[in-house]
């Protein structure tokens, strides 16, 4: 209700009475103007657009450089450093997932010079007849089997490779985990990355033959999105050391102290990207990753393994930690179904986003020959849902458990992680 007033001069004027002689009207000031809170809703919506395209862009652009990159010829006749003597150290630790196959694949190797070195941390440990025997039925692949665990650092494997790393007969050396499955060509893919600025080139994992929902999960993540980054990364030339298989000279990593420089992190493959970097050289990735067969995999096992790394990218890279939230495709086409829902883009606009993104995916898998099956999309959409779950645990605890030791990546070391 208005009630109407004579000013003095006869015109009419619109009279507000004041709350303080007791009028049951609002004072007008207590509303926002209507311009600025639609400048505020429009504003918002504008960004909440600009958000999704930039999104989806460098989502496909990500995807677009990886798999063209990717899809250049391999290893062939590029031998800049020709083909020298190489070391390969394999930790292992029980009995794992095809881990005879993958073993064995270290033998059957497309390379003249180079010699086997298992690194084993018990005399009691289960894998140890299945190294044997294959030492035995290749006797012409020089192979040797190091038993005892050197306690230089928080982290077993690194613990146990020490000893290897020592007894290694060549200057080129490469680390690479039991369950990693060799191709013929393995060496020949990791040197030909190797250049004048190189002082370190990784592998990031690729998952294989998942045989359950849950290592349909670790595929997803493993391969079309973390590997995916990691080769976007190197591509740009911002590449990071991945633990998989890591191939070294000797004297890059002497000069920081040898192989216990890469206790300096919880994990070493951190280290290693920060004591290249020191060198002023580069971490370089195979454009084609390796794989690792998975199996059957409990999705509680595999959501406790990619926690921990969160937990350890949270402290070693903590600016790339940062930015993970927003990878995944759950923010732009969450976005994109609330501003459908309030008519601020078309309904088609998230159904087609959702298909471009998780296509995408199943393109670059299909093009490079990476795992692509039906239930792929089901564990891309599920590993999405899960990502901000992931980061709110990284930030939320230090500790995890690796190969049965209770560690704390806030400590950052062994005995304060035993005393937790």
């Amino acid at each position: 209700m208005q009630l109407r007033e004579e000013g003095r001069n006869g015109a009419a004027r619109i009279a507000v009475p004041s709350v303080a002689r007791g009028s049951r009207y609002r004072l007008a000031s207590l509303h926002s103007p209507p311009e600025l809170s639609g400048f505020a809703m429009s504003s918002g919506i504008l960004l909440a657009q600009i958000f999704c395209l930039v999104a989806l862009l460098v989502h496909l652009a990500s995807i677009a450089l990886v798999t063209l990159r990717g899809g250049r010829g391999q290893a062939g006749d590029a031998r800049p450093h020709g083909r020298p003597r190489i070391t390969i150290l394999r930790p292992v630790c029980g009995i794992e997932h095809a881990i005879e196959r993958t073993l064995r694949s270290g033998f059957t190797l497309d390379y003249p010079n180079y010699e086997l070195v298992f690194c084993a941390a018990s005399r009691s440990d289960p894998v140890l007849p299945v190294i044997r025997r294959l030492i035995a039925a290749h006797p012409s692949v020089p192979a040797r089997l190091l038993v005892g665990d050197d306690r230089i650092s928080i982290n077993p494997k690194l613990n146990n490779l020490a000893k290897g790393w020592i007894a290694a007969r060549h200057e080129w050396i490469v680390m690479a985990d039991s369950n990693v499955l060799m191709p013929p060509d393995y060496l020949d893919r990791m040197l030909e990355r190797w250049d004048g600025e190189s002082g370190l080139v990784c592998s990031p994992p690729l998952g294989s033959e998942p045989d359950n929902l849950g290592a349909e999960f670790e595929c997803a993540y493993l391969n079309t999105y973390q590997a995916r980054w990691q080769l976007a990364a190197d591509a740009v030339g911002q590449g990071f050391a991945q633990g998989k298989s890591m191939l070294w000279r000797r004297e890059n990593l002497d000069r920081h102290g040898g192989i216990a420089a890469l206790a300096a992190d919880p994990a070493e493959d951190a280290a290693a990207t920060k004591a290249i970097r020191a060198n002023s050289q580069r971490v370089r990735l195979v454009r084609q990753p390796f794989t690792q067969p998975l199996g059957a995999r409990a999705l509680q096992a595999v959501w406790h393994r990619q926690l921990r790394w969160a937990r350890l990218r949270r402290v070693t890279f903590p600016a790339l930690f940062g930015i993970e939230l927003f990878l995944g495709g759950l923010l732009p086409i969450g976005l994109a179904t609330l501003l459908a829902v309030t008519d601020s883009v078309p309904g088609w606009v998230p159904p087609a986003l959702a298909i471009v993104w998780y296509g995408a995916e199943a393109w670059m898998a299909k093009r490079l020959g990476w795992h692509c099956s039906r239930w792929s999309p089901l564990a891309w959409l599920l590993r999405d849902l899960s990502l901000p779950v992931l980061w709110i645990a990284a930030v939320s605890g230090s500790g995890f458990e690796w190969r049965g030791n209770q560690m704390n990546v806030k400590n950052d070391s062994l005995l304060a992680a035993e005393g937790d």
